[in-house]
């Protein structure tokens, strides 16, 4: 693996979050997997979500987001939030809110 490499990491309820979606695996392996040559490849999120980044991507089901934090220091790309575009952003701030309680980020 190059040094220039992202490493990419799960919360525990984001790799639950990746269940439902298990009849598209590859095809969400594959949009996370860019997440290791391209971190900055979501949108800057703003508000109480600042500092995370948003990656959308495309299902047969519907448009999904996920939620993460790029730590450059260690260069890992931490997922905190896989779900459906629909209410994702008000899970996904507590969430983020729980891991800046916990000084994880």
């Amino acid at each position: 693996m190059s040094s220039d490499r992202y490493r990419l990491e799960f919360t525990r309820q984001a790799a639950k979050d990746l269940k439902p979606l298990r009849s598209w695996e590859q095809r969400v392996r594959q949009e996370l997997l860019a997440l290791e040559a391209d971190p900055q490849k979501g949108h800057t999120l703003k508000g109480s979500l600042a500092g995370a980044r948003s990656l959308a991507f495309s299902l047969p089901s519907g448009e999904h987001r996920a939620a993460y934090f790029v730590m450059t220091e260690d260069r890992v790309c931490l997922i905190f939030a896989i779900g459906h575009h629909e209410n994702f952003y008000a899970e996904a701030e507590r969430r983020c809110e729980a891991l800046r309680k916990s000084g994880r980020v």
